[in-house]
């Protein structure tokens, strides 16, 4: 890894390795099975971290520090690694077992902050520079041809995604839905799963760099939809007259439904904000207020710079 890396690489490692030495306790009974999905888990983020961070080194070793993906990208990816992991491994996954309200607090870490910095973070093409230069063709041609497939278009494009979202959301919300996720580690990595992978494409469908004034427009109308309905779940919850999910029993400072209301403001409140400062980043693009960047990192190759032609 290159020394200009190096001091960012070793940090980010350290913090790895707690997020895998770590407790958690993810809704017991099932310790043992929790630990074995979260030890899997941590590996995997220490994987996409070291794969991205050498995809970067091996990026700007070609094309030139900063060139291909931006430096700002390469923060926004690592802040939404750690953000991920706190996510995961931190004190609020150790309350959500107990506490609702911690619950929404972790689901709106993995939805609203890791997803939509991991996508800004360009990490599908920086990943692809860790692979060798004929695996990165053959990688490329196979991810050509997977977004060219009818079902892929459909399912990546901003409505798709944006329902593909929506039913995440709403349906692991049912109360029967819900409590099965309490009482199975399985199901609960499921739909922690769901979430944050629907949220990823939900993002990366609206955040495209190439996207056009129509797609801006359709991403806002979009952006506000979804604050509509997450904010009208947020807002059933925090009203109901009596709690949704009987594996809550609040704690000795907070009723089950009192921490069911507080629940609900959370995602209604926060996450409300979160929603409309995106659409009006996004309204600024598309009125022309803010800049418009085009993409600036290739797959296959990148143009070398001049001190390594």
């Amino acid at each position: 890894m290159g020394r200009g890396l190096r001091p960012v690489a070793l940090p980010l490692i350290g913090f790895a390795a707690f997020f895998a030495a770590g407790p958690v306790d993810a809704h017991a009974p099932q310790a043992a099975a929790t630990a074995v999905g979260a030890g899997a888990v941590a590996i995997a983020m220490i994987a996409a971290l070291v794969l991205y961070l050498r995809g970067v080194h091996a990026l700007w070793r070609a094309a030139g520090p900063g060139r291909g993906v931006v430096g700002r990208s390469v923060l926004c990816f690592v802040a939404g690694w750690l953000v991920l992991g706190a996510a995961l491994f931190g004190p609020v996954e150790r309350a959500s077992g107990t506490l609702f309200y911690a619950h929404m607090i972790q689901h709106e870490l993995l939805m609203l902050v890791a997803a939509p910095l991991l996508v800004i973070g360009a990490p599908l093409a920086t990943w692809s520079w860790s692979l060798p230069a004929a695996m990165r063709r053959r990688t490329g041609r196979v991810t050509r041809s997977i977004g060219h497939s009818s079902a892929w278009r459909a399912l990546a494009s901003p409505v798709g995604a944006w329902a593909a979202h929506a039913i995440a959301v709403c349906g692991w919300h049912l109360p029967a839905v819900f409590g099965a996720a309490l009482s199975s580690v399985l199901v609960h990595d499921l739909q922690h799963a769901s979430f944050l992978v629907t949220a990823l494409l939900f993002w990366w469908s609206l955040l495209r760099p190439h996207a056009t004034r129509r797609d801006d427009g359709v991403a806002v109308l979009l952006l506000f939809t979804t604050m509509l309905y997450t904010g009208a779940l947020g807002a059933l919850l925090a009203f109901s007259a009596a709690p949704w999910y009987a594996d809550y029993q609040g704690n000795g400072t907070l009723s089950a439904l009192e921490d069911q209301q507080l629940g609900g403001l959370i995602m209604w409140l926060p996450g409300g904000v979160v929603y409309a400062v995106a659409a009006l980043a996004l309204l600024a693009r598309c009125i022309g207020i803010a800049p418009r960047r085009e993409p600036r990192i290739d797959v296959v190759r990148a143009s070398p710079s001049p001190a390594r032609r």
